[in-house]
């Protein structure tokens, strides 16, 4: 079982930076891919980011490209999404999501993951 507990998220003026912190407690965290995938009322959840087990493949959402960076500590267990210029339409909750793969494997679909966790809210205001 994998457990993920997200923070870092909260209420930010557009232009500004937020940096989400994702834990997962599990022993074999360099075996998981991770993902990061938003949700805004009323809409389905979309992908962010993800990030291969080792840390060496990335792939990006275009909303995402040259402004977010998803990183990863293997050796704390942990899976980081570095937000910068932020724009209102960012306002969202922000999953943190993985599974069982090693190589380079970076799904971007949501069903694709194995494991969520409760979501951090980010709010970006005009």
């Amino acid at each position: 079982q994998v457990r993920l507990v997200e923070s870092g998220g909260g209420l930010v003026r557009a232009g500004n930076s937020l940096r989400l912190s994702c834990a997962a407690s599990v022993r074999t965290f360099g075996s998981l891919a991770m993902g990061w995938f938003r949700q805004a009322p009323g809409e389905e959840r979309k992908f962010v980011a993800t990030i291969s087990s080792s840390g060496g493949t990335t792939d990006y959402a275009d909303s995402a490209k040259g402004r977010f960076t998803i990183s990863r500590d293997n050796a704390k267990n942990m899976v980081y999404l570095q937000m910068n210029t932020l724009r209102p339409e960012d306002t969202a909750a922000y999953y943190c999501a993985a599974i069982r793969r090693t190589s380079t494997y970076v799904p971007r679909r949501a069903e694709q993951y194995d494991y969520w966790g409760q979501g951090t809210q980010v709010t970006v205001s005009s």
